[in-house]
């Protein structure tokens, strides 16, 4: 392999888990978080070669996560759509029912709120970061926040009272 492969398969392999997370606490759910990041990496590994020049390849993959993700609600009338969830196996011990209780409010976030919350609190990423990485201004980030958090602390005190 040569050199720039070898960067390419660490990249891979050291940044997996971490937009696994983010793509997990935006999609509520495993299976379609993995599908997410296996095509964001697939359009960072297609696109190898031109971003080896970019200054933070870490920061293209974050962008094209999120973009992938809001992209792929707004055509929700070609994905399938599933009418109940059985679980593959049981919930980890450690997982809290206030846990649960905020993955469920934020699956009932608009996308782009959902990608806003996750990239300011999660990933604690600044509102002009946020802003860079969704291609939005820092006002609609902001409002976003403020919307997404409000309907999330509703959401989370009807659940937990």
């Amino acid at each position: 392999m040569e050199r720039g492969e070898d960067a390419l398969h660490d990249f891979v392999r050291d940044r997996r888990l971490a937009l696994f997370r983010s793509a997990f606490l935006m999609c509520g759910n495993r299976d379609e978080a993995e599908d997410l990041v296996q095509t964001t990496l697939v359009k960072v590994v297609l696109g190898w070669r031109r971003l080896r020049r970019l200054d933070n390849v870490e920061a293209y993959a974050r962008k094209t996560l999120f973009n992938t993700f809001i992209e792929g609600r707004r055509r929700f009338w070609r994905r399938e759509h599933a009418y109940g969830e059985m679980p593959d196996r049981a919930a980890p011990e450690s997982d809290s029912e206030t846990g649960m209780v905020v993955r469920a409010a934020l699956a009932r976030l608009t996308p782009r709120q959902r990608a806003v919350l996750v990239l300011r609190y999660w990933e604690d990423q600044s509102v002009e970061a946020t802003a860079a990485v969704l291609g939005m201004r820092e006002n609609t980030v902001k409002s976003h926040t403020a919307r997404g958090l409000a309907a999330l602390r509703a959401q989370v005190g009807k659940e937990l009272v």
